[in-house]
C-alpha cells in the first residue's frame, strides 16, 4: 500500500485534435503534465463507531465532497482509532476479552475499490475497555487510557507495526471527588506524547490532573514524572500541542473550558497561562452540555473545540505574542452530540461527527480568520465517535 494517505484519480484524454500545430502544443502540455508532481485530490478518512465497526470514506480536498462511508471491518467497540507512521497498520479500541487494543492491516489491492481491514493481533488492556488509543511518534509504542478502570497501558510494537506485548498498566488512584457523580474515581480519557516524544500525557477527568509519564520507547515502560493540576472540578478530557511544541491546550469536559499551558521542552515543565470558556454561562445552563474534542490548526493560529448538547464547534484564534486564546465564533455541527471531529491535514476542511444523529458533516476553514462555513456536504453512518486521517 502507498504510505501517502492521499489517492489520485487521473483524467483520461480520449480525443486529440488533428492539426499539426495543436498536436505539437498538446505534446508539450502532455510532457509537462506527466513530468510535474501529481497532487492527490482524495484523502482517506477512517471512522470509528460505537456500533458496527470501522468505516472508510474519502474526502475530496478540492471540493470538500465526502464519499459514502463503507464498512471496512466489523468489530465491537472501535470507538477510537490510531495509525502507525508507516500508514499500513490501523489500531482501535475493542470490547473483546473485557477490553483490548487491536491491530488491523489496511488492504488496498484494488485502487478502484474502497480499502478494507484485516484483523491482526489483539491484546487485553489489563483493566477493561479503553477510551482512547494512540501511538508514539517513532511507531514503537502503542498506548491506551482506560476510563472506567482508571489506568494507562502501553504495548510494544514490532518494527512493522504488529502488536507484540503489553508493557505496562498503571492505575491512577482516587478521583478528586469535586463532582460527586463524575469524579469519585480516576477516569483517564486521552493519551498522547509530547512533541519531543519523551513524555506520555494522560488527562484524567476524575482526578483533575494530567499524568505525565517518562516514556521508554525501547521497552514500552513508563514511569510517573509529574501530575499537572487543573482547576478543581474541571474534568480534563483531551489535550493537544501547538505546532511549535511550546504550548499545550487541555479541554475540560465538565466546566467546558480550555486551559492553556506554556510548555518548556528542555525541562518538560508546564506553566498554566489561561483558562477560557468554550460556552458562556447562559448557554451552559440551557443544555446538558459537555466538552468533547479539541484540535489545533496546522498553521497554529486557530484552536477548535466541540460542545455536546449545544452541538457546536467553538473557534478561537491563538496568538503566541499575547499568550492567549481569543474567541472567534461558534458553528453548529448540523448534527447531534459531536463527540469527535478532525481537521484535514492541510487545514482546509473540518469534519464533525454527530454521534447521536449518525452524521459526518464537512466545513470549510477560512485560512485568515479560522471561521467555519458549512460546505453542504453530509453523509450518514451509525454513531461515529472517531475521525482519523493519518497517524496522529
Amino acid at each position: 500500500m502507498n504510505k501517502c494517505p492521499y489517492r489520485y484519480y487521473p483524467t483520461i484524454l480520449v480525443t486529440l485534435p488533428t492539426t499539426r500545430l495543436v498536436q505539437s502544443n498538446l505534446a508539450v502540455l502532455i510532457i509537462l503534465w506527466f513530468s510535474a508532481p501529481i497532487y492527490a485530490q482524495n484523502i482517506d478518512v477512517w471512522l470509528g463507531t460505537a456500533k458496527t465497526g470501522i468505516y472508510h470514506s474519502t474526502l475530496n480536498i478540492e471540493s470538500g465532497k465526502l464519499s459514502n462511508p463503507t464498512l471496512a471491518s466489523e468489530t465491537s467497540g472501535a470507538g477510537f482509532l490510531a495509525m502507525h507512521p508507516n500508514g499500513q497498520i490501523l489500531y482501535s479500541t475493542n470490547r473483546e476479552n473485557d477490553g483490548s487494543v487491536t491491530a488491523f492491516s489496511i488492504i488496498n489491492s484494488d485502487p478502484a475499490k474502497a480499502p478494507h481491514l484485516k484483523q491482526l493481533q489483539s491484546i487485553p488492556t489489563g483493566d477493561g475497555g479503553a477510551a482512547c488509543v494512540a501511538i508514539d511518534k517513532l511507531g514503537k509504542v502503542l498506548m491506551s487510557a482506560q476510563y472506567r478502570g482508571g489506568s494507562t497501558s502501553t504495548y510494544r510494537l514490532k518494527p512493522n507495526g504488529d502488536l507484540l506485548s503489553r508493557a505496562a498498566n498503571i492505575g491512577h488512584g482516587k478521583g478528586s471527588g469535586i463532582n460527586a457523580k463524575r469524579q469519585a474515581s480516576a477516569h483517564p480519557h486521552w493519551v498522547g506524547t509530547s512533541p519531543d516524544n519523551q513524555y506520555l500525557l494522560v488527562p484524567d477527568l476524575g482526578t483533575d490532573q494530567v499524568f505525565q509519564y517518562q516514556l521508554n520507547t525501547d521497552s514500552g515502560e513508563i514511569s510517573l514524572q509529574s501530575k499537572i493540576s487543573l482547576p478543581p472540578g474541571s474534568g480534563p478530557r483531551h489535550m493537544k500541542f501547538h505546532p511549535t511544541g511550546n504550548y499545550a491546550f487541555v479541554l475540560n469536559e465538565l466546566t467546558l473550558t480550555i486551559t492553556v499551558f506554556r510548555y518548556d521542552q528542555s525541562s518538560g515543565r508546564f506553566q498554566e497561562i489561561q483558562n477560557i470558556e468554550t460556552l458562556p454561562a447562559n448557554l451552559k445552563d440551557r443544555h446538558l452540555n459537555s466538552a468533547a474534542e479539541i484540535r489545533v490548526h496546522p498553521n497554529g493560529k486557530f484552536v477548535y473545540s466541540s460542545n455536546r448538547g449545544h452541538d457546536s464547534i467553538s473557534v478561537f484564534k491563538f496568538s503566541p505574542e499575547k499568550n492567549k486564546l481569543e474567541f472567534v465564533e461558534r458553528e453548529s455541527v448540523r448534527g447531534s452530540w459531536p463527540r469527535n471531529f478532525n481537521l484535514e491535514p492541510s487545514g482546509k476542511w473540518l469534519l464533525a461527527a454527530g454521534q447521536h444523529s449518525n452524521t459526518l458533516a464537512v466545513f470549510e476553514i477560512d485560512q485568515d480568520s479560522g471561521e467555519l462555513t458549512y460546505a453542504r456536504q453530509i453523509v450518514n453512518l451509525p454513531a461515529p465517535i472517531c475521525v482519523l486521517f493519518q497517524n496522529e
